[in-house]
């Protein structure tokens, strides 16, 4: 044993021999993402896969802020770095730098992912979306400060309805600052309140050239915002995520002036219509109503208005007949039905019995004795008959059961 050495002299040595080699220490290596996990100190530790073999990799966070796209397990990629041997764990991986799809591009990746995941959250929700105003007072544009974007945005504006107030926010619409400018202008927009509608427009370009519109904080600012707004981005054939979130989408900048502002010449002559068929309702109208008032002063009830009168009074004497020879009618009836019943009320009066020979005998409190067990001897009874009443007092009783039916009486 001549050369021996710890196991951390071993590993140094081995990532010193790594450093070195012309192949590791720059290579690029494509595989099947598996095991992914963003760190929260923003570093990302996956492993590449094939179908025979795996390899460790870990990306730190001041290569993957650069990233366009959000990596994925199962998502297939081509990463490249440099070869080394982690000391602690003596383990070599893969330390990545830059990181690209293999086969669909990155920002196409970044656009799918972020638009799936804006969809979800309802940023495209046509509920959300506003009407644009039909007359607007005034026009928000942002745009680059040059080129022909803005000239034909112009000049659109102006031959439709010339007057119309525009104000443009002049902003980069391609590099890193883009997307923040574009958000800051949508927001001082609303802060100020100063437009009806707003046009973010830019000319064609490719994906990188467009990709500011693709960002989030532009979708959010569009989605947030108070004031509708036209997206025309690039041309009919391109489109942006700015596109899904605005309230309207017009395929070219020029289509967006064209939607923003009516004709005013259009709405002169559809103002001079109304008139005309205003003018033309009133003379119909004007001439009904003289035919009607026509009418009216040849009619009777106009020419002699005392005929109707006479003939209401006349209508109201036949009314009052019929009414009095109903109620006479009906009394008629009423009385001889009133009659029958007091006939028959009569014939059951103790008045109308003793009228017919009969008495009643009452004691002094004017009750109807009955029964011999009604009274006592001794005792004051009243007897009415038809021509007044007897004053008497009972002497004796004697029951009609044994034979004896006359009372003693003084």
């Amino acid at each position: 044993m001549d050369f021996v050495l710890t196991v951390t002299e071993t590993n140094k040595y081995i990532k010193d021999l790594m450093s070195k080699d012309n192949v590791l220490r720059g290579l690029w290596i494509k595989g099947e993402i598996s095991n992914y996990k963003h760190h929260y100190s923003g570093h990302m530790y996956f492993t590449l896969k094939d179908e025979n073999s795996v390899i460790k990799c870990v990306m730190f966070k001041n290569s993957n802020m650069y990233l366009k796209f959000v990596p994925e397990n199962g998502m297939k990629v081509i990463a490249g770095g440099y070869i080394s041997v982690f000391e602690r764990d003596g383990q070599y991986q893969l330390y990545v730098q830059e990181m690209q799809p293999d086969g669909l591009g990155s920002l196409h990746i970044a656009f799918e992912q972020l638009k799936r995941k804006l969809e979800e959250e309802g940023l495209f929700d046509p509920a959300h979306k506003m009407k644009l105003p039909f007359l607007p007072r005034s026009v928000g544009v942002i745009t680059s400060s040059t080129g022909s974007v803005i000239r034909d945005i112009i000049n659109v504006t102006r031959r439709r309805f010339d007057g119309m107030n525009i104000k443009i926010l002049p902003v980069a619409v391609q590099g890193t600052t883009a997307a923040g400018e574009v958000a800051s202008a949508i927001r001082k927009l609303n802060e100020q309140k100063c437009v009806d509608v707003i046009i973010i427009a830019r000319g064609g370009g490719s994906l990188e050239e467009l990709w500011a519109f693709n960002e989030e904080v532009v979708a959010r600012s569009i989605y947030d915002s108070e004031i509708p707004i036209i997206s025309a981005i690039g041309h009919e054939t391109d489109f942006t995520i700015a596109d899904f979130v605005a309230d309207v989408r017009a395929p070219t900048p020029s289509a967006a002036a064209e939607i923003a502002v009516p004709e005013k010449q259009i709405l002169i002559q559809s103002i001079d219509d109304f008139r005309k068929r205003l003018k033309k309702s009133l003379y119909r109208l004007i001439e009904y109503n003289r035919t009607r008032l026509n009418a009216l002063k040849g009619s009777a009830a106009l020419s002699q208005p005392l005929n109707r009168v006479y003939q209401e009074r006349m209508r109201l004497d036949s009314l009052n007949r019929q009414m009095y020879h109903g109620l006479k009618l009906n009394l008629e009836k009423n009385m001889g039905r009133f009659s029958m019943l007091a006939a028959k009320l009569n014939a059951l009066s103790p008045l109308s019995v003793v009228s017919r020979g009969y008495s009643i005998v009452r004691d002094i409190d004017g009750n109807v004795i009955k029964s011999i067990n009604d009274v006592n001897k001794d005792q004051n009874l009243i007897i009415d008959v038809t021509d007044g009443k007897i004053d008497c007092i009972v002497t004796d009783k004697h029951s009609s059961q044994k034979g004896v039916s006359t009372y003693e009486k003084k």
